[in-house]
């Protein structure tokens, strides 16, 4: 069957569930014919269609005035949480610095999160779209802000540290994986679940150091992928049985994170200039050699990567089962994790380029989707 005729058989049963292919025993993913891509669109309208579509955008189409990046989707596609500086996208950020907003694709209207630190890395999107995290310095530390979609409000989130950073949602946003530093300045640090309505917290890993970390929480709160930065090793904690496996890459190999799938079922990380995509369920790992897995979908079976060479897309989407390719990005272009969509219906980069779609013309970095069905 033609690939854009499979897309649109899946796209037709993923109302009542989404097929995740198994991995077995370590396997090698070809990079396979590129199948035909999607003609390209200067817009999409909410109703969907395959193309490419500006998010940092007004509710009434106007183009953001200063950079935007760092942007994170939904499962279902619908919404789209990014971070910019741009003073023109709602009327709450007249003298601009960096703030998160939220785009609903479905009303076409784009909010900011009312907080009043600037975020300093990307923000996340619970599964449900309700929630929107960040961190951001507070004085001398850092501390962990939540946003409620619909109102905008911002909370802050307890740590038990002095600081915490990098938050991982659950799918409706209860549970909250961080990275939690002690001391000043900082020596050592933990990996902690929080679930913030009862405000217990639970300690997943504790570390005598403060290399990256990265927790990386699947949609049911259930399991927290993490990297030991020192060491160069990742680990799945299992809330079910408190314990953690791993590492997950085996020995004599250095590992670092990329995702864990929002099901739960795929980790992804780097080694070397290869890409795995571990079953968490089976314990094995496919290979996916001489690119840099960016994202993987919440099934995960479709996996956003880059390049391992210059020559080539920036950014391209992976059917590991298929081991096909198509083209999220022929411009160069970069991605956080949580930028694809259920099936890889929709994939989120940010790029400075200025002929993505026609009349951009901010020279900012502007955030889009492409959509490809």
């Amino acid at each position: 069957m033609h690939r854009s005729a499979t897309r649109r058989v899946r796209a037709a049963a993923l109302s009542s569930a989404v097929a995740v292919a198994a991995v077995c025993a370590v396997t090698m993913a070809p990079p396979g014919a590129a199948s035909a891509r999607p003609a390209a669109a200067s817009g999409v309208g909410a109703a969907g269609g395959a193309g490419v579509e500006r998010i940092s955008v007004a509710d009434d189409g106007t183009q953001a005035d200063a950079d935007s990046a760092g942007a994170s989707i939904t499962p279902d596609g619908r919404r789209i949480v990014f971070l910019s500086s741009a003073t023109n996208l709602t009327p709450d950020n007249p003298t601009g610095g960096k703030r998160v907003f939220v785009r609903d694709q479905r009303t076409g209207q784009t909010k900011q999160m009312r907080s009043n630190y600037s975020p300093l890395g990307a923000p996340v999107i619970s599964g449900d779209g309700q929630y929107a995290a960040h961190w951001a310095q507070l004085f001398r530390d850092t501390k962990v802000f939540l946003a409620q979609v619909s109102s905008g409000s911002v909370i802050g989130i307890n740590c038990s540290g002095l600081s915490c950073s990098q938050p991982s949602l659950s799918a409706d946003g209860r549970y909250i994986a961080q990275v939690a530093t002690f001391n000043r300045p900082p020596s050592r640090q933990h990996i902690e679940v929080l679930d913030w309505h009862a405000d217990t917290k639970v300690t997943v890993a504790e570390f005598d150091h403060t290399a990256s970390s990265r927790p990386s929480m699947s949609g049911d709160g259930r399991r927290v992928a993490y990297q030991d930065g020192q060491t160069k090793d990742v680990f799945v904690w299992d809330r079910t049985t408190g314990t953690s496996s791993g590492p997950i890459e085996g020995p004599a190999k250095e590992a670092t994170l990329v995702q864990l799938s929002k099901d739960g079922s795929k980790a992804v990380y780097l080694s070397g200039t290869d890409t795995y995509v571990y079953d968490v369920g089976a314990g094995t790992a496919q290979l996916v050699p001489n690119v840099r897995g960016v994202a993987i979908d919440p099934t995960g079976r479709y996996l956003l990567h880059a390049p391992g060479g210059t020559s080539g897309p920036s950014l391209s989407l992976r059917d590991l089962p298929a081991g096909t390719d198509e083209t999220v990005s022929n411009q160069p272009a970069s991605a956080e994790t949580d930028a694809v969509s259920t099936g890889g219906r929709d994939v989120v980069f940010q790029s400075t380029a200025d002929d993505i779609v026609p009349g951009d013309t901010n020279g900012k970095s502007d955030v889009f989707v492409r959509r490809f069905y």
